[in-house]
This record gives structure tokens, sequence and C-alpha cells, in this order.
């Protein structure tokens, strides 16, 4: 994803700028480019207004619900105390109209904010090329993935693989941060997609081969299969994986290692996984002590924004940080 610090109201420019771009690459004409560009503007003017600092985070989507843009704002402002009032046109607190949450959620294909007195708010918002009709598919898994500041290629990567029976997905990080380090998750994700039918310990085995020619890295691999209520989990070094259940997180078990290179064993742990839960898996760019507690009901949130407000609260400024979320059955 793009990242966008907005701490003034130069950098709203920037903030729409990146998000055209990204809309122009994925095929949008100009009306629909047009409505990035407003919603990119509105969100990143919220944050100058109410949240800064505060950072735009700009990627593609690509899942059940569709494909598209995706823009996380993300702030640590006073946050508000009646989202109700904020999202209603004519609301201000700030001396503008006060249509701007409004005209984002209007013309989002999908919208979702989380915020709270004191703790800053995280707004999502995917607009897709043509405006689809209201689709049942419910998202079923999203993510927040960012280079090191100063650095265009990102040394983390994510991939999910839907199943009839559930899904399977992997967070690699590859070690240091840069272009070696993205060339590695870059294999472990090529080896991952060959292999991705077996069990997550023999997917992680073929990766620690894989992995030999390059600098190798972090790597955890995890299937949920919703017959039998139960996520198999495989990691080697510090890609953590947590089951959240409510204000509940129960932390996976990653071996020591580094994949390609010294492992001194691959294992495979089971662990219990409601429909309704979240399973997280965290890079080493984000603290090991993440929670979620406190923002009551976030774990009903769409993914993608459970993911921004993990990524906002819990970021480590030295590498590159990925959060992936995945619900276990979107049904």
């Amino acid at each position: 994803m793009d990242r966008v610090t907005v701490t003034e109201a130069s950098q709203v420019a920037e903030a729409r700028r990146y998000a055209v771009a990204g809309a122009h690459s994925i095929g949008f004409d100009e009306t629909a480019s047009g409505r990035v560009a407003i919603v990119a503007t509105e969100l990143a003017t919220n944050i100058v207004k109410y949240g800064v600092p505060g950072e735009v985070l700009i990627g593609i989507y690509e899942d059940d619900t569709g494909t598209g843009l995706e823009i996380l704002a993300l702030d640590k402002g006073e946050g508000f105390s009646d989202l109700g009032s904020a999202l209603r046109d004519g609301h201000s607190t700030g001396g503008s109209p006060g249509s701007g949450l409004g005209a984002v959620r209007r013309l989002s294909d999908a919208f979702d904010i989380v915020s709270r007195p004191g703790s800053g708010t995280a707004v999502m918002a995917r607009l897709s090329r043509n405006r689809p009709a209201v689709s049942d598919a419910a998202p079923r898994f999203g993510a927040a993935t960012v280079p090191l500041k100063g650095e265009t290629a990102n040394g983390d990567a994510y991939a999910i693989r839907e199943r009839a029976d559930g899904w399977t997905v992997i967070v690699s990080d590859g070690l240091g941060h840069g272009p070696d380090a993205a060339r590695a998750s870059e294999e472990a994700l090529r080896v991952f997609r060959k292999h991705q039918d077996k069990p997550p310990a023999a997917i992680l085995s073929a990766i620690h081969a894989g992995l030999s020619h390059t600098r190798g890295g972090a790597v955890s691999v995890a299937r949920y299969e919703m017959e039998t209520g139960i996520l198999a989990f495989a990691g080697i070094g510090n890609v953590v994986g947590a089951v959240a259940s409510g204000s509940v997180i129960k932390r996976t078990v990653s071996l020591a290692g580094t994949a390609g290179h010294a492992v001194r064993r691959i294992q495979e742990f089971a662990y219990p996984m409601q429909p309704q839960d979240l399973f997280v898996l965290c890079s080493d760019g984000i603290a090991t002590s993440w929670h979620i507690d406190g923002y009551p009901g976030l774990t009903a949130a769409h993914p993608t924004l459970v993911s921004g407000v993990i990524y906002r609260d819990f970021a480590r400024a030295r590498d590159d940080a990925t959060v992936l979320v995945v619900r276990g059955d979107a049904a």
C-alpha cells in the first residue's frame, strides 16, 4: 500500500494524487477516478481538521465482493463521541460545510468507520471501477501493509487462497527490508501458491527449501477448516498469529529460525476457531503486544478496518509492517 503522512493541508493533494494514480493503474475511467479523488480529499481533509498527525493508506483489493481501490484514513485525534452526527450532512465542528464523511460514505462501494473519544478515528472506503449492484458477499479478509518509511519496496507480503471448506493464508517477512527482502517474500509466495493444497507444515517446509537462494525471512502459514472449526498453524520466526474471539486473544506458536537458512524443526499446531472469530497475522513491524479491546465491537467491523486499527496503534517505526485479518466464515 502507498502511505501518505498527513500533518498539514498541503498533504491532502498528495493523498489525492496517490489515490487517483492507483485508480488509473487498474483501469478506472475519469468518472470513477473523480469519485476516488473526492473520497481521498475528504478523508485527508478530515485528518487535517480533527486528527493530525494521521496517515492515509492506499492499495488495491480483490475478493468475493469485487476488485477496486481501498483507502484507509487513520488518526489518533480527538475521535467522535457521536458517529451518527459526524456522518450526517451539515454536521461540522471544524467550520466546514460538514459533508465530508457523509460524502465519502455515499461515494464508496464499501464503507466502515470506528471512532472513540480520545482514541482517534479509522475510516475504510472501497471504490470499484464500475459501481456494482448490491452484493450479498461479505468481506472475509483484509490487510494493511506498508514498507519501512523511506523504502519503496515492501519486504513483507501476504496471500490468501479460499477453499470450499475454508481458507489458507501466508504472511512472509523478508529478512531486513528493501528490495532483497521483497524478493525473498515474493519467492515465499510463489512456493506457497505451488503447494497451497498441502497442510501448513508441508507448505512451510517447501518454502524453507525454496528460500535457500534468498536472504530468507520469517514465514507463517495457517489453514482454517469450517467443518472442524480448527485452525492449523505453522510458523518460522516472528510472524505472529492470533485467534481473536471478542476481546479474548489466543496467540499462536511460531518456532525460532529463519526460513531458507537456519531452522531446527517445523511443527504444526491446532487451535479452535469459531466462524465469527478473527485470525490475525502480523509481521515483525507490529508490536507483539497488540490487542483490540480498546474498541469494543471492533471484531464485527470490516477486516480491512480491523487491520488498519492494529497497524495504527501498534506499528513499529523500524521495519516493514503487515497486518492480515481473516474472518472464520464470511457467510
